[in-house]
Parts: structure tokens; C-alpha cells; sequence
């Protein structure tokens, strides 16, 4: 009886935990800012480019410069992203979005992973964190 008492809690407690990591989702947006991503492939991180978010508005990614021209998208409450627009390398060539997720640990250190599937099948993961 303690054993089931106490897996009954552990359970009730991780969800805790889970609902208070995702409650910084809740305005369906990621904090304003220049996100950095890039992949590790063979051994060594590979620039991707930057992603501009300022409210509910994209930019990019860009390697050099500025991007032409911003895109609106949308965060659920679990922080899966949709890009409303062309994404860069990651949406050109083949190349689809598979999947966007949000990750906020702290306000300070907002990031998002994007996977990306490639015209072969192959799946690509990168990260973005914010500079």
C-alpha cells in the first residue's frame, strides 16, 4: 500500500514539475531576440544562421545581413512552434520542417530545437538559443 502511495505521488509530483516548465508558453510566444542555431555534424558545430523573433514575427535564418522580410508564427501551451512562412535552408530544396519544439529553462536561456527532414528520409536536428 506505501509503495502504490508513494508511485501515486512521484507521479502527481512529475507532473507538477512539467506544468510549471511549460507555463512560460502559456502567451504563445518565445522571448524577443537573435537565436543562434546551428548543428553538430562530423564532429564540429555547423553555423546555420540566425533567427530574429520580435513578438509573434520571424526573420530569417541569415548567415550575413538582414532578412528581407518577417513571418508571423504560432507556439501551442506545450511550445511546439509553427513557422507561418518559409524558414530558410530548412523549408528550400526538399528540405521540410518536421517538427519546432520551445525549451524555456530560465528566462534567461530560451531556446528551440528544429527538426528538419531532408528529401532522402534523413532527419536533422538543430538547436537555437537565444545570444
Amino acid at each position: 500500500m506505501i509503495s502504490r502511495i508513494s508511485s501515486i505521488f512521484s507521479i502527481l509530483l512529475l507532473l507538477a514539475e512539467t506544468g510549471a516548465a511549460r507555463a512560460g508558453f502559456a502567451d504563445g510566444k518565445m522571448p524577443d531576440g537573435i537565436y543562434h542555431c546551428e548543428v553538430y555534424l562530423l564532429g564540429a558545430f555547423l553555423n546555420l544562421g540566425d533567427i530574429t523573433i520580435k513578438g509573434n514575427v520571424y526573420s530569417g535564418p541569415v548567415t550575413f545581413g538582414t532578412a528581407p522580410q518577417g513571418y508571423n508564427y504560432q507556439m501551442d501551451a506545450n511550445g511546439e512552434i509553427s513557422w507561418l512562412g518559409p524558414l530558410g535552408g530548412y523549408t528550400s530544396g526538399g528540405n521540410s520542417v518536421s517538427m519546432t519544439q520551445a525549451t524555456l529553462e530560465g528566462p534567461d536561456s530560451p531556446s528551440f530545437d528544429i527538426i528538419m527532414r531532408q528529401p532522402d528520409g534523413a532527419f536533422t536536428a538543430s538547436t537555437c538559443t537565444r545570444g
